[in-house]
């Protein structure tokens, strides 16, 4: 089913819980009041914008259809808001904090939750198998977070191409991004992280986020998005690393015809005859661009240069 026509999620009311529970730390007054305690100052370094809206909250954790036997990523947590959510809601959830500031806070916040595995380190840094390997994460996890805008890519794309066991992808995102991650070919958003997502993933975009949602503001709009894992990529290639490539020379200059775009990529060594010939093959004009290709479009045209020698083998 296309991401078109799903029927939208509803939020979850966060606050129909257990009153013995502790307090929602996203109350806004609550948040206020812890960063207030600490005297804490936010650090643009670390891409920090505080979720304080209920409401959204209820819909990441409604996108994440979050089930009492999950296990659970989460990638800067901050003070905890979401970590809380989904500490009530799941087995076990591993959150990642590089900020040493908020390492106390957390620990704090989140005293009355033994479920939550708290972690100081720099995500980018971590090898992801041996991390999921030392902290249980042994069968499909879902990784639900309110990304630093600034390293959302990278954070992304390594969760998937790492090979982890992932269920699905529940995040925060700038607007731009998340439109980017489901955009159709033809389009303005349309490009390489739009086909990177979407081999690996069923984007879904479940909700835009106002500014007013966050403290401090960002200065862009967000969005939540959701990644479902495919159990299999939606098209098959000899050779998935030429592919890639490929698609990551095709819109290094968007102008440009696919047969300029990878003749000229100092990463491939086609000429503009091979790549001419090539798009003849499968049935494409030699003035097309990479925006109108598809992924199995892709997939067809990196099978056919293969033939002229496995340079990614």
């Amino acid at each position: 089913m296309s991401s078109h026509t799903k029927k939208n999620i509803s939020a979850i009311d966060l606050r129909d819980r257990d009153p013995s529970l502790p307090p929602l730390i996203a109350e806004p007054q609550n948040t206020i009041a812890v960063l207030q305690k600490y005297d804490f100052q936010f650090k643009k370094q670390f891409g920090q914008n505080f979720l304080i809206d209920l409401h959204v909250l209820g819909k990441i954790a409604a996108s994440a259809d979050l089930k009492e036997d999950d296990l659970c990523l989460e990638i800067g947590p901050g003070i905890g808001s979401l970590t809380q959510i989904m500490a009530e809601r799941t087995k076990k959830v591993v959150a990642v904090e590089i900020d040493d500031r908020l390492i106390s806070i957390l620990n704090e916040n989140l005293a009355a939750y033994p479920n939550v595995d708290l972690v100081h380190a720099d995500f980018m840094s971590l090898d992801l198998a041996a991390f999921f390997k030392e902290h249980g994460l042994d069968r499909p996890v879902k990784v639900v977070a309110n990304l630093p805008y600034y390293i959302t890519t990278p954070i992304i794309m390594g969760l998937f191409e790492s090979g982890v066991p992932l269920s699905m992808v529940v995040v925060m995102v700038q607007e731009e991004v998340a439109q980017r991650m489901q955009a159709k070919p033809g389009s303005k958003e349309y490009g390489a992280l739009s086909l990177a997502v979407q081999y690996y993933a069923e984007p879904y975009l479940a909700a835009h986020v106002p500014k007013n949602c966050f403290i401090p503001r960002p200065n862009v709009g967000s969005a939540v998005i959701r990644l479902t894992r495919r159990e299999k990529p939606p098209v098959r290639t000899a050779n998935e690393k030429l592919m890639f490539s490929l698609i990551r020379a095709s819109f290094g200059q968007r102008r440009k015809t696919l047969v300029n775009s990878l003749s000229g990529s100092p990463q491939l060594s086609f000429s503009k005859e091979e790549v001419t010939e090539a798009l003849h093959d499968i049935g494409l004009d030699e003035k097309v661009r990479g925006e109108a290709l598809d992924l199995e479009a892709f997939a067809r045209l990196a099978d056919r240069l293969n033939k002229k020698g496995p340079l990614f083998g």
